[in-house]
């Protein structure tokens, strides 16, 4: 394939609507596999990396990062994927792929800088555009193969909210006899639940209200409280192994770090535009750890894949049109979807 351009749904500035257009897409290199995008989830990071909230973004933006799709072509010298394969494209399509952390296969750590999706800059200097698009061109090497098992509308989001959960999850060895709680049921949250669920953990859900505590029981937790209600921190002090807070609100964290057992450790995966001070105290008295957590590695996604796809995980998800992306984005500033927008790019 030689370069050449696709149809494609852009903000051409810092906040504005996105509007139908085209982009280029380069040209099919040795190791490269043309997709042929199925399904493109709708993440918070794309509202906030659209709205320059978290620094200056890259102009005209496609977003998207929760790509699903069918390989279309292949390079020459492509031995992991075939035409009709089914496919998915993360967070990253390429990093340094030299220091120890792209070694280790925990590419997302690139010491380097891992190349985004989108609103990034590629090795060839061009800018990056993601998955609001009817074809994206990636190295095969940061291509993640999709199950069988896996619809590819439910399979989309899991490129981002799947592994941004399983992540932590799998690296703090949750299992059977672990206390895990959930901040938040939304797009990362219900994931968190349901992945933690089926790794055999008793899961509760931290949420500001009880409104979802319906859909939480039935997505797999066990116990469902309100952080409005200040019994809540009463009632669950020192009650859990790891906390992960999928929430990108300013959180009063010392409290939550409260509700940690000694040795336990609060994750942050969400991220808030503004700092979260955190007291020494809340720590040191019981041994306590707050950390962070972004994505994972390839390795590690294809597992989360494979995963979700042996315990029939999928996505909670509401398909959208690509007309309605701006009207979504603006429900999922009000909390108003169940739980993840994924767009039907054959309508772009």
């Amino acid at each position: 394939m030689t370069q050449t351009t696709v149809a494609a749904y852009a903000s051409p500035a810092p906040s504005a609507p996105l509007e139908r257009t085209t982009i280029p897409r380069r040209a099919l290199g040795e190791h490269d596999i043309l997709i042929d995008i199925k399904f493109a989830g709708i993440c918070h990071s794309d509202i906030h990396q659209v709205n320059a909230d978290w620094g200056v973004g890259t102009y005209p933006m496609v977003p998207g990062h929760e790509i699903a799709g069918v390989v279309a072509e292949v390079g020459t010298g492509v031995t992991k994927y075939a035409v009709g394969d089914r496919v998915g494209v993360g967070c990253f399509v390429d990093s340094c792929r030299e220091c120890d952390n792209c070694r280790a296969g925990q590419e997302q750590y690139c010491t380097s800088g891992m190349i985004g999706t989108y609103n990034s800059q590629g090795k060839d200097g061009r800018p990056t555009y993601g998955g609001y698009s009817t074809h994206i061109v990636v190295d095969e090497n940061y291509a993640l193969r999709i199950p069988e098992g896996l619809g590819l509308d439910v399979a989309a989001p899991l490129l981002c909210a799947g592994i941004t959960t399983y992540s932590p999850l799998a690296h703090w060895q949750v299992g059977p006899g672990k206390k895990v709680a959930i901040v938040g049921l939304g797009g990362l949250g219900h994931m968190g639940v349901k992945i933690a669920h089926a790794l055999g953990a008793e899961v509760t859900v931290l949420s500001q209200t009880l409104n979802k505590r319906e859909d939480g029981l039935r997505l797999g937790a066990d116990h469902y409280f309100a952080t409005s209600d200040p019994a809540t921190f009463e009632q669950l002090a020192g009650t859990f192994d790891l906390i992960v807070n999928t929430v990108s609100a300013d959180l009063d964290l010392n409290a939550y770090l409260g509700l940690l057992r000694t040795d336990g450790t609060l994750v942050q995966v969400g991220a808030p535009e503004q700092p979260m001070p955190v007291s020494p105290f809340a720590l040191i008295g019981q041994r306590k750890s707050l950390a962070g957590s972004m994505i994972g590695g390839i390795r590690e996604t294809q597992e989360m894949l494979d995963f979700c796809a042996e315990h029939g995980i999928g996505a909670d998800i509401e398909v959208i049109e690509a007309t309605a992306i701006n009207e979504a984005y603006a429900r999922v500033l009000k909390s108003d979807v169940r739980y993840r927008f994924v767009i039907d790019v054959a309508t772009i």
